[in-house]
């Protein structure tokens, strides 16, 4: 591995460590939710990407509900009823077919860590199994490919 790789690496794994040792990280994963997440790779993807998507929604939905809520207080409280409630069943619809696009992300992410991995280990051959081929006699790419002999007798003729 290049210098360039080996120092990504350790600094990965200093931030790594940095939020293992974290103790709100710590007593969060002891919990049961933080212990289900832990057994449940897919489930804590699909809600990361959830809570992720639906930050900008909510928000929205936040300062709709203030700015009503001023309005409000200006004398309009009838309509601050039926404008948030409208507003809740909006957002509502809006989250449920962000929880939708969250698990077909979830899933895409997925299906694209697998193939990539797979591919990746099919690509990376350590260098014990090539010493080992070596040492047998075997190498995993030919030098050349085999010739075939035009003096070769054994073929049938038409």
């Amino acid at each position: 591995m290049s210098k360039e790789m080996q120092e990504l690496q350790k600094q990965w794994h200093s931030m790594m460590q940095t939020i293992h040792t974290n103790s709100n990280v710590v007593s969060f994963m002891n919990s049961r939710v933080g212990q289900y997440l832990d057994d449940h790779p897919f489930v804590a993807l699909s809600l990361l990407v959830f809570i992720a998507i639906s930050a900008i929604p909510v928000a929205f939905f936040l300062i709709f509900v203030i700015s009503t809520t001023i309005v409000a207080c200006m004398g309009v409280i009838v309509i601050e009823g039926v404008v948030i409630s409208v507003g809740g069943i909006a957002l509502l619809c809006v989250l449920s077919g962000l929880g939708l696009l969250s698990l077909a992300v979830s899933g895409v992410l997925s299906i694209c860590y697998i193939a990539l991995s797979t591919l990746i280990n099919y690509w990376h051959t350590p260098n014990s199994l090539v010493k080992k081929q070596e040492a047998n006699g075997n190498s995993l790419l030919q030098s050349s490919p085999p010739v075939l002999d035009p003096s070769n007798k054994n073929t049938k003729s038409e």
